[in-house]
């Protein structure tokens, strides 16, 4: 049997790319999309990979946990998810954080929560033991931690890391940062101290990491640019060894010699990371690192994170 998944805020950009997950998974059933602007349409007709009649609704907290799914995802802005995890408690048989559905929360809301599993599993799946709420890392701050790691003991001062990402980024609420006629021919910084992704990596790296967004005219990927510095002078060779090693089992992460371009990791799930440079005295290594913001940044994280929750295997449903 079939487990079955609800989504609410499915309207945006990843929502989209989750339903097409979903639909695609031999295990799993979309049982109810929520769209206060979309209800009453079809999913189908706004997503062609999705089969069948189902139709959006507009379903509040309480409607949403009577539903009995065994997952719900919350694709909704930051602070708007806590009334359904609330009512989704209130309705479990004994209340507690590990009861009731599986929910993936893709908004900010719980990543500094130490009652949720922060689910970046190529780093934190070892401290994944059966939790029941799951918050899916930032789509900037994945690229950052993934991009830092291998190094992370290796350091004499904070990571300074430079972030581009497609409009998609930006969601689908008009801003400035979606506007494409502002974005023509233009690079938008952003938020350049105390970003929230800032925050969220230096709580889950334990360091300081500095970090300055920007959005650019394409529409999906994100490159990341990070400068690192050593204790000890270290290799160019050894530096990507280290690099292999960390994730060389990892087959949503690819190492590769030059840096990886941000047009050739759109659509794809995994990260790349690469264009290793060490400076002449070897102190200092530049790495580069892209995801597609839309995939390994939030929806193929979060199927990751739902399948490893469901009992399935932790790729099932996600092309290599």
């Amino acid at each position: 049997m079939k487990k079955t998944v609800g989504i609410i805020g499915a309207r945006g950009h990843t929502g989209a790319e989750l339903i097409r997950l979903i639909a695609g998974h031999p295990g799993l059933e979309l049982v109810f999309v929520s769209s206060r602007e979309l209800a009453g349409e079809r999913v189908a007709d706004h997503n062609p990979d999705f089969p069948g009649e189902l139709r959006y609704e507009n379903l509040d907290p309480e409607a949403t946990a009577s539903r009995g799914a065994d997952a719900v995802i919350l694709a909704l802005p930051n602070g708007k998810g806590e009334p359904f995890v609330e009512a989704i408690r209130s309705a479990a048989v004994n209340g507690g954080e590990n009861s009731g559905p599986v929910i993936i929360d893709l908004s900010a809301d719980h990543r500094f929560d130490a009652a949720w599993y922060y689910g970046l599993p190529e780093l934190t799946r070892q401290r994944y033991a059966g939790q029941r709420r799951i918050s899916n890392p930032g789509c900037y701050a994945t690229a950052m931690q993934l991009a830092i790691a291998p190094l992370a003991g290796e350091l004499a001062g904070p990571p300074q890391c430079f972030g581009v990402s497609g409009y998609s980024g930006a969601g689908t609420t008009p801003s400035d940062k979606n506007d494409t006629e502002k974005l023509r021919d233009n690079l938008m910084p952003y938020a350049l101290t105390d970003h929230i992704h800032e925050r969220e990596v230096t709580a889950h790296l334990g360091m300081p990491v500095e970090f300055m967004p920007h959005v650019a005219p394409h529409f999906r990927g994100i490159t990341m640019t990070v400068n690192l510095w050593l204790r000890q002078p270290m290799s160019r060779e050894a530096v990507r060894a280290k690099y292999l090693d960390f994730y060389g089992s990892e087959p949503l992460v690819a190492i590769q010699d030059d840096a990886p371009w941000v047009s050739r990791i759109a659509g794809r799930h995994g990260a790349a990371i690469g264009g290793f440079t060490v400076s002449p005295d070897r102190r200092r290594v530049v790495v580069v690192a892209t995801l597609d913001n839309l995939l390994k940044g939030a929806a193929t994280q979060a199927m990751q994170n739902l399948n490893r929750a469901l009992g399935f295997d932790e790729l099932t449903g996600i092309e290599a």
